[in-house]
């Protein structure tokens, strides 16, 4: 295995990441040369690459940004001054550092998986090779997924390039997600090795989301209800679904091994006393605190009071790599069915409380039905960056949280712009 070369590659990738506060997003491939020669067994080494690089370069915040910004958190510890609001004017800043990471890291992501893409492309055609490529896609995908859901129309750049280029459309962005996607589903290896690979299913779980953030109600229920009949997947003890156990519901997850990650999540929501010893930047806020009745199987691996303090419990290990980071499971898909089946996925709301500890619900209207399962949308899906979008995409982030027009959107970040004069800001910054 030609590892000499595989290491350019990655190194080149990390570059990247750290040039991008200094020079304008530059998708070249500089390591063009060395790809080239590249083998199927040096293949292997490259793709475990690009899932470290994909996990981690966004930052740990990122994962957790939109329950920062959706009102399920507020600041924690010595930075708990002000309220939720004065923490959202602060964040939602062209020049804020943790947007600015964000969308680097994103696109340093990208960088990598666009090389993979081209040199996978070029080695001759087998089962590997296809997989390989199905499995880029799916990253191409999650990364503009994650995108988009931040920016709206961003730089489509399916091939790394130096030119300085302008924002696609919203619309053109989120073709671009269903094509990665779709060609992933078609082209990625069957779920068979566990949560923490890449698999078609893991695309179609990502489809779903995406069909349902576009208001594709009838293409995302369908993909929902393949996945929950599958037979692969099933609700599962919810407490092991955070705590690294094996589990039946999980669809897609990093590893977050402990010597490949610097994702730390727990360090953001325990307090130094804690035993994880954390530095208790963000809390549960008043509402998340009582959203789970006692009977609630999630409570507790939810959330905790620890010398009471409130603090969100999902990730407890105190260590960076510990803690899996989950993506995809199939309460989501549950949820995803409820919710673009209208009424008529009430049987399947009720059958996701029930595995919860809860009793079932009844609705006598559309309106009331939607409520109910934002509710559990809150409850099952704490702490895995899914509220502020989910207000944003339904039009209600601004009577339920009092966000402005312009915080519908994050600001692209001010360093983006001097740097590329194509680039043009968010309304509103």
């Amino acid at each position: 295995m030609n590892m000499k070369k595989i290491c350019s590659i990655l190194v080149c990738g990390a570059g990247l990441a750290l040039a991008g506060c200094d020079k304008e997003l530059d998708m070249y491939p500089h390591s063009s040369v060395a790809t080239e020669s590249l083998t199927e067994d040096d293949i292997e080494a490259f793709v475990n690459g690009v899932y470290n690089r994909v996990q981690n370069a966004p930052t740990n915040t990122s994962y957790v940004l939109f329950d920062i910004l959706g009102g399920n958190m507020v600041r924690g510890g010595a930075s708990g001054l002000g309220g939720y609001k004065e923490m959202i004017n602060d964040i939602l800043q062209p020049e804020n550092g943790n947007i600015a990471s964000q969308w680097n890291g994103y696109y340093s992501a990208l960088y990598q998986v666009n090389n993979l893409i081209e040199v996978a492309g070029g080695l001759p055609e087998s089962e590997q090779k296809k997989q390989v490529l199905g499995i880029a896609h799916y990253f191409r995908g999650y990364i503009y997924l994650n995108l988009v859901t931040r920016w709206g129309g961003v730089p489509v750049i399916s091939q790394n390039t130096q030119e300085k280029l302008p924002r696609n459309s919203e619309a053109e962005t989120w073709a671009f997600i269903e094509q990665e996607l779709s060609f992933a589903i078609d082209n990625a290896p069957a779920y068979a090795s566990g949560s923490y690979y890449v698999s078609r299913e893991a695309a179609q779980a990502l489809l779903a989301r995406t069909k349902l953030a576009q208001g594709k109600n009838e293409e995302a229920a369908a993909l929902a209800e393949d996945l929950i009949n599958s037979g692969t997947f099933s609700l599962d003890d919810f407490g092991k679904i955070f705590r690294g156990q094996q589990n039946r519901e999980v669809i897609f997850s990093f590893r977050n091994q402990t010597e490949e990650s610097s994702i730390n999540l727990s360090t953001l929501f325990y307090t130094y006393a804690h035993p994880t010893k954390g530095s208790y930047n963000y809390k549960p806020s008043p509402e998340v605190m009582n959203l789970f009745s006692a009977e609630d199987k999630r409570r507790t691996a939810s959330i905790d009071t620890y010398a009471d303090l409130e603090v969100i419990n999902k990730y407890p290990s105190g260590q960076a790599g510990t803690d899996p980071i989950v993506i995809s499971r199939l309460a989501e898909m549950y949820l995803i069915s409820a919710e673009a089946q209208g009424l008529e996925g009430l049987p399947r709301l009720n059958e996701l409380r029930r595995a919860r500890g809860l009793d079932v619900v009844q609705s006598g209207s559309e309106a009331e039905y939607l409520e109910l399962v934002l509710l559990e949308r809150r409850r099952e899906l704490l702490a895995e960056g899914f509220r502020w979008y989910d207000l944003v995409r339904l039009g209600r982030a601004q009577e339920e949280i009092g966000l402005s027009k312009a915080q519908l959107k994050l600001p692209i970040p001010a360093r983006e712009l001097f740097l590329n004069s194509l680039l043009n800001q968010n309304p509103g910054y």
